[in-house]
């Protein structure tokens, strides 16, 4: 059942009120979390499968579970699934898409001759929705990516097709900042290792390192188009030796002043990505967050308001790097309804961010500057009962969406009209 409006800001003027105790200004956190966008990726609606007719298999790495009912078969579904969720989510948001999206007319078009003009329908469409737009290269689910390489491919022809669709890529992205008005953070990711200990560790990385400068040798106004390079740990196939790993990555980032992505599930179960931040940011310009829940693995579950992704909203708002970090979104799950999820990832993220706004970091920092690690512990101890819930509600309510559970019955109505007619 759907709080009163009355309740609603009943509890929040009340909230209002403890927070003010703690030296917190709630109305100008809310007024802060409203100007961050999430990118909400597009292939959580559809499994990553993509609109392209080549009929091939994920790879790359890539496992989607789960077979729930209603998935998304066309752009204009996908489209309209994601227009449910974002009507469920407060705030202005993003969408990011995959060069396997284009929409071609039903005429094959291989990865190196896609054009901006294969992404006008997702323009049009953002921008009639207020969304920006962000981009990436597909180096995935293609017979020239079946053997598991390809920006590092020994064949010089293989490695040329996708040198050429990175080229195109940035071009596109470039194309759909130009349009909407806010740089597109266009974002590369390759699945290239090996399964087993390789003899030659040097040859695919400088191999890598020049297709990359291939890639990025146009010079684009940052205004339009932000690059990004992405690393991962390991993946199906290639659990022994990946080539773009997260040093190779950071390197290169800092030498050609490129954006680094940090993926939460792309590293050891026992590192933390939080951890990371305040390390990279100090040498590179901006940071892409892609925010997914591994649980023993890469496996990409659906972002909960658990510890870790508290852990990373405060590190961006207490090292206040949140003007220089594009936050995403990146995981797939198909065993339940994709809608929801997407509703559920986002709104966690977005909490995490506002219970980091409302830490009462001046007591803390405080605490800590004069060695009082007791009352350190015991203000973020004490802080955690702080009634967060009571303004969230209120921002969802002010936003013009559902606040508490209220949202779920509205993807269960959509289900019944929309998705299980598919």
């Amino acid at each position: 059942m759907n709080q009163s409006t009355s309740n609603v800001k009943s509890r929040y003027a009340l909230a209002c009120e403890q927070f003010a105790e703690w030296g917190v200004d709630v109305s100008a956190a809310l007024k802060r979390l409203g100007s961050v966008p999430i990118s909400l990726h597009c292939w959580q609606g559809d499994d990553v499968g993509g609109f392209e007719n080549a009929g091939e298999e994920i790879g790359g790495g890539l496992a989607v579970t789960g077979n729930y009912p209603g998935k998304a078969r066309t752009p204009d579904e996908l489209r309209r699934d994601a227009e449910k969720a974002l009507s469920l989510i407060p705030g202005r948001h993003r969408f990011n898409l995959h060069a396997s999206y284009a929409e071609t007319g039903g005429v094959k078009i291989d990865r190196d001759q896609i054009e901006p003009s294969h992404f006008q329908g997702w323009i049009d469409w953002a921008k009639a929705n207020g969304l920006g737009l962000d981009f990436n290269p597909t180096y995935f689910a293609h017979p020239k990516a079946e053997d598991g390489f390809t920006l590092a491919h020994a064949d010089e022809g293989v490695r040329g097709f996708w040198i050429e669709h990175g080229v195109r890529c940035r071009r596109i992205g470039a194309a759909m900042g130009k349009a909407l008005g806010a740089p597109c953070v266009t974002n590369v990711w390759i699945p290239d290792g090996m399964k087993d200990t390789p003899a030659d560790r040097k040859g695919p990385r400088e191999r890598l390192s020049n297709s990359l400068d291939a890639i990025f040798a146009e010079p684009l106004d940052p205004a339009h188009n932000l690059d990004a390079v992405e690393s991962k740990l390991f993946g199906i196939g290639s659990e022994s030796y990946v080539v773009g790993s997260h040093e190779f990555y950071l390197g290169y980032a800092i030498k050609n002043k490129k954006v680094l992505t940090l993926d939460t599930g792309h590293f050891h179960p026992t590192e933390t990505v939080s951890d990371k931040i305040s390390a990279v940011m100090p040498w590179i310009g901006d940071l892409l967050l892609h925010v997914s829940r591994g649980i023993r693995w890469d496996s990409d579950h659906v972002v909960i308001l658990g510890d870790e992704l508290q852990a990373l909203a405060r590190e961006l708002v207490r090292g206040e790097y949140l003007s220089r970090t594009h936050v995403g979104l990146d995981f797939f799950d198909a065993s339940i309804n994709r809608v929801a999820a997407w509703v559920i990832g986002t709104r966690a993220m977005i909490k995490a961010l506002l219970t980091a706004m409302l830490e009462p970091a001046g007591d803390l920092r405080q605490s800590e500057s004069q060695g009082d690690f007791t009352t350190r512990l015991a203000l973020m101890e004490e802080a955690k009962s702080l009634p967060y819930g009571a303004v969230w509600d209120y921002y969802c309510e002010t936003s013009g969406v559902p606040a508490g559970r209220a949202w779920l019955g509205e993807v269960k109505q959509y289900e019944k009209d929309v998705l299980s007619k598919r």
